[in-house]
């Protein structure tokens, strides 16, 4: 049987299905799981164990044998626990085969055998009987469900099968309860990740504003949710305007209903502002008393010293539908609406409570602009760099005159609005997305800016009226790009387009490179080491499972973090290692380099970090990775909007234990013109 997987296609900006192995699918699973950064998760495996010690302890207490409910097992761990605290029997609950089938290995390699059984089902398949997959109904349950949002792993509607078919009625549950917080603020970098913001152009018939249409400004975007590590958000970037709330709690050890519903409280401003955005994270108490506690709260909630690096778990950010403008100490109602998997806010003034309550909608928020469906939040943050437009502006004024015909080539881009500002004669935008007719229109521009819905390699002379084009544009950006150098689609658009190319013709960008640099990360490298033996327990079973998902393909490739979420300081120089010339049509041949990078700096190399810079004209250059490197210690500054590629060393070298001399990273990348990819190698 073969596995249809999608892949992105630099060569043709288009995503693709292709033919993978069989256990292709299960493989990037496994390879690309949090499995290791949850058994790195210290603060939260004590907390459980602790949790599962006091509730076999209180069942004993009672005199009734300790039976256990692990549901969405992983790897046993929760499984093992409760047997070596004295439960009398555990059944451990895991859909994923593959995954099932390792639990099973572990817990029979620590000897648990004969108290713990592994059912290979949905928990809503499990069936309770003398021939059933369980004897008897759990008085313990035992659960790891949860997402950054809480629910978004379907906790809910599993919870509320289990009590209705597989444990007691009054059971102990481990988390007890969770609770949901949330807090109010102003913050114009988060909402740039969701309303586009008015672009001022200086152009010489005056000032000129590109403006978002109408259906833009008043859509409440995508209901999904954006998690990010808000730990490293400096608190220079949003104003707070609330103090933390509970919105809502669920007690796991009583009947949980999943139904759609509705949560509201009543806020008093600690300042006056516009509310943009909720900020959002949970806590779980493992035991009744509340005593055993693991908490997602960000830094300006709880001290540091408590602080736990987990990326499994994050905090949430939501957007208001609206900036609602807040006084301090005039009370306003947040409402938390929610299905069975997600969670969306909306803001209202304080009026009479039954008047407010009538305007509750519980159904979930719809882009209805296409905007936030064509752009993710990254890119909404990228249009809104206003020091980013500034370069294009700059780049564009060097190379348009005012007979230039332009052709620009990126997705959902504003450079043709800026073109045809600059002064270009004509511009040409190949768009295949109705949003952007909008756009014109709301800017008065459709009579100006031609939209070409066709393919580059399908263009034709009608298209361009008999005119060669003198200026070709590109940011570049293109949707289906997952890798910084994706992106190079705009190179194969523009040899598509070449005979529709003038002899002089202008490219912007004229050129592109790739650099790359060893790095140590703080916190990152969790998700890629192996754990071994975790709270006393022997796993590495999946250490060697996650080893061998990550060899079977993906060890020659590099992934996609933003890593202004996860700090990390430089142990080399940056370097460059490949150059790509726009100015020139595609090579037939491959582009390959090999050679060898110093560590400067003393450290534990992780891994290679690499990004595209793209030079607009002369002296104008964008940077997709580095920004600089801060301070002597060599902690990076990051590109904030896109993500950058990271390859994992499958060693690590710690360079404080060699002597003196610096050691060196050798490496050999090729970038197959043919497939459009990069496939990298590095030895240390």
């Amino acid at each position: 049987m073969k596995t249809f997987c999608g892949r992105a296609n630099p060569t043709t900006g288009a995503m693709e299905w292709l033919e993978e192995d069989e256990n292709y699918d299960y493989h990037q699973e496994i390879a690309r799981s949090r499995y290791a950064d949850m058994l790195h998760d210290k603060d939260r495996n004590v907390k459980y164990y602790q949790g599962i010690r006091a509730a076999v302890s209180r069942v004993k207490e009672r005199g009734e044998k300790a039976i256990v409910l692990d549901i969405g097992t992983g790897t046993g761990l929760l499984s093992m626990m409760a047997a070596s605290a004295g439960a009398d029997f555990c059944y451990a609950v895991e859909v994923f085969k593959p995954m099932a089938n390792a639990a099973v290995k572990i817990v029979e390699k620590n000897g648990f055998c004969d108290k713990i059984k592994v059912i290979n089902k949905h928990s809503t398949e499990v069936t309770v009987g003398p021939d059933g997959d369980m004897q008897c109904r759990a008085n313990i349950l035992v659960t790891e469900l949860f997402d950054t949002e809480l629910i978004g792993e379907g906790a809910l509607p599993t919870y509320e099968h289990a009590h209705k078919y597989l444990v007691q009625e009054g059971c102990e549950a481990v988390p007890h309860r969770a609770r949901v917080y949330v807090q109010l603020v102003e913050s114009k970098r988060m909402w740039s990740w969701n309303k586009l913001f008015p672009v001022h152009v200086e152009a010489e018939d005056g000032e000129k504003i590109i403006v978002s249409p109408s259906e833009m400004e008043n859509c409440p975007g995508v209901p999904s949710v954006c998690d990010i590590q808000l730990n490293q958000m400096p608190s220079s970037d949003f104003t707070i305007l609330s103090d933390v709330v509970t919105m809502f709690s669920v007690d796991f050890s009583k009947p949980v209903r999943s139904a759609s519903t509705y949560y509201r409280v009543q806020l008093e401003p600690v300042k006056s502002g516009k509310a943009q955005i909720v900020l959002s994270w949970w806590d779980i108490d493992m035991d009744p008393s509340g005593m055993i506690n693991c908490t997602m709260a960000p830094y300006w909630v709880k001290s540091t010293s408590a602080f736990q690096w987990r990326d499994h778990w994050m905090q949430c950010v939501y957007f208001l539908p609206n900036e609602e403008p807040v006084l301090q100490g005039e009370k306003v109602y947040l409402t938390a609406c929610r299905d069975e998997y997600s969670v969306w806010y909306k803001l209202q003034k304080a009026r009479g409570e039954e008047k407010n309550k009538a305007d509750v909608r519980v159904e979930s928020p719809v882009c209805r602009c296409q905007a936030h469906l064509l752009w993710n939040r990254p890119r909404f943050g990228e249009l809104n760099d206003q020091n980013r437009t500034r370069q294009y502006i700059e780049s564009l004024m060097k190379v348009l005159k005012t007979d230039s015909v332009c052709l620009c080539i990126s997705d959902g881009s504003l450079l043709p609005v800026l073109a045809h500002y600059l002064g270009a004669k004509q511009v040409q935008y190949f768009f295949l997305c109705f949003f952007f007719f909008k756009f014109l229109k709301a800017n008065h521009l459709e009579d100006k800016i031609k939209i070409i819905e066709a393919r580059p390699e399908l263009l034709t002379s009608s298209h361009l009226e008999d005119k060669k084009i003198s200026v070709l544009v590109g940011e570049p950006f293109f949707t289906t790009s997952l890798l910084p150098w994706h992106n190079l689609y705009f190179w194969y658009a523009r040899t598509a387009v070449t005979s529709h190319l003038t002899s002089n013709v202008t490219v912007l960008p004229e050129s592109a490179s790739l650099h790359m640099m060893i790095v140590e990360f703080q916190d990152l490298w969790r998700i890629r080491s192996p754990c071994g033996i975790c709270e006393g327990f022997d796993v590495q079973t999946m250490d060697d499972m996650i080893k061998n998902s990550l060899n079977f393909r993906e060890s020659k490739e590099a992934e996609p973090h933003p890593l202004w979420e996860y700090p990390c300081k430089s142990l080399s120089d940056p370097r460059e290692v490949l150059t790509f010339d726009f100015r020139k049509t595609v090579p037939q041949h491959c582009l390959s380099t090999e050679g060898s990078v110093s560590l400067s700096r003393k450290g534990k190399s992780h891994g290679a970090v690499l990004w595209m810079e793209y030079h607009l004209a002369a002296d104008i250059s964008i940077s997709t990775g580095l920004i600089k490197i801060s301070n002597e210690k060599g902690n990076c500054e990051w590109n904030p909007h896109c993500k950058q590629a990271v390859y994992f060393f499958s060693s690590v070298i710690d360079s404080e234990t060699l002597s003196d001399l610096p050691s060196a990273v050798t490496y050999a990348i090729n970038f197959n013109t043919k497939t459009g990819e990069i496939a990298m190698d590095f030895q240390l």
